[in-house]
């Protein structure tokens, strides 16, 4: 437990996942520059190279990667780490990797969101409501509630989005792959054969984004520390080998990183909110976020009862933020902010200790543990690792 207790804040400054996509968008042509380029690999040094690939590797931590031994190949390319952005999560942090912006300009701010444009709180990648029927189907959602282009379209070269088969098409990943061509995978292998193809007949130089979802699927359910978990990332790095031979003299950048990282959470450390109904009453509506970094909604009138009763009650598992705090420290990025960012995070963030976790159940919700868990500001979830070859 004690590994969970050092934090680490979003570096926007140079050295997070923010800037990553600044340095390849500014060497992939944008002339858009709102943050500054990764210091480790600046955009003179990507522009070099005649193809770059962009390999996120969802829930591969640092703290994942070093400990693990099946993974020689990516080990043995590690030229640093970034952190991710707040929160920790693939909602906001895939958007970061397909928009180019950070939270704070794209607005998206964790699984569960509530959109005041159309009064619903929605899972935002599926676009699916959390309770209520739907009040319009999901493909009529992206142009009413995404109001940024995606990095494809703003890059002056040939782009390329691989994603599974699952999510290739969905409304999220479609509008996110505006002005790529996008491909849809059936397995590990296959989208690692798509990657060598496509390097390996490229005639103009090429931007290609790759996602994998798989080690996080099974790091939620059976733990960071699983034999699932491990068996995959060694699967995975395998065929990342594999792929740097296959692709010798393409003259290309391989570069492989994460969303966020993991911690586990044992089922002892969930608050559930049904045990604390006084605490509830005073919500407006469900928690919002995620299980490490919640957004409460609450009645004026009901604010400083909240506050004493977080402090009193869960002061051993809880760091009670006001969410405009948040946003003027910085945890979501610089200024400019989108416009909806205040109501989109709620009036307070509950920032969760150690590896405690929070979550609410709605009637009729289907009830799942999750032992591997991020979102929050633990050492741990906000450290990826950034992995970088020339071939």
């Amino acid at each position: 437990m004690s590994s969970h207790r050092s934090t680490r804040l979003p570096d926007y400054a140079g050295h997070s996942i923010v800037n990553l996509m600044q340095s390849i968008s500014t060497a992939c042509g944008s002339t858009r520059t709102p943050y500054r380029q990764l210091e480790a690999l600046p955009a003179a040094k990507l522009a070099e190279a005649r193809h770059i690939v962009l390999l996120v590797i969802d829930g591969l931590g640092q703290r994942t990667l070093a400990r693990h031994p099946a993974s020689p190949n990516l080990q043995g390319h590690v030229i640093g780490s970034m952190t991710s952005v707040f929160p920790s999560t693939t909602a906001s942090a895939i958007t970061t990797f397909m928009t180019g912006l950070a939270p704070a300009q794209h607005g998206l701010t964790g699984w569960h969101m509530h959109l005041e444009e159309i009064d619903q709180t929605l899972a935002i990648l599926p676009l699916t409501p959390r309770y209520e029927p739907a009040k319009l189907p999901p493909q009529e959602l992206p142009p009413r509630l995404f109001e940024h282009q995606s990095l494809f379209q703003q890059l002056d070269r040939e782009c390329w989005a691989l994603a599974p088969r699952e999510i290739s098409g969905s409304p999220f990943n479609a509008w996110h792959s505006h002005g790529a061509r996008s491909l849809a995978y059936h397995s590990t292998a296959e989208m690692f054969s798509l990657l060598s193809a496509l390097l390996l007949e490229a005639g103009a130089p090429r931007y290609i984004y790759a996602y994998y979802p798989y080690l996080d699927s099974y790091s939620h359910s059976f733990g960071t520390e699983s034999k699932q978990a491990t068996q995959e990332l060694a699967e995975l790095d395998v065929l990342f080998g594999e792929l740097q031979r296959d692709v010798q003299g393409t003259d290309s950048w391989l570069i492989a990183t994460a969303d966020h990282g993991f911690i586990d959470s044992p089922p002892q450390r969930v608050v559930c909110l049904d045990q604390h109904p006084q605490l509830a009453a005073m919500l407006t509506r469900p928690l919002c976020g995620e299980r490490r970094a919640a957004y409460c909604y609450v009645n004026e009138d009901r604010r400083l009862a909240f506050e004493s009763y977080v402090r009193q009650h869960l002061d051993h598992c809880v760091d009670l933020r006001r969410s405009s705090d948040l946003i003027s420290a910085g945890w979501f990025g610089p200024p400019p902010y989108h416009p909806r960012l205040a109501s989109r995070t709620g009036d307070y963030t509950l920032v969760m200790k150690d590896d405690w976790t929070i979550k609410d159940w709605l009637p009729g919700e289907r009830h799942y543990p999750m032992l591997g868990v991020h979102g929050g500001i633990s050492n741990a979830e906000m450290t990826v690792p950034l992995i970088a070859l020339r071939v």
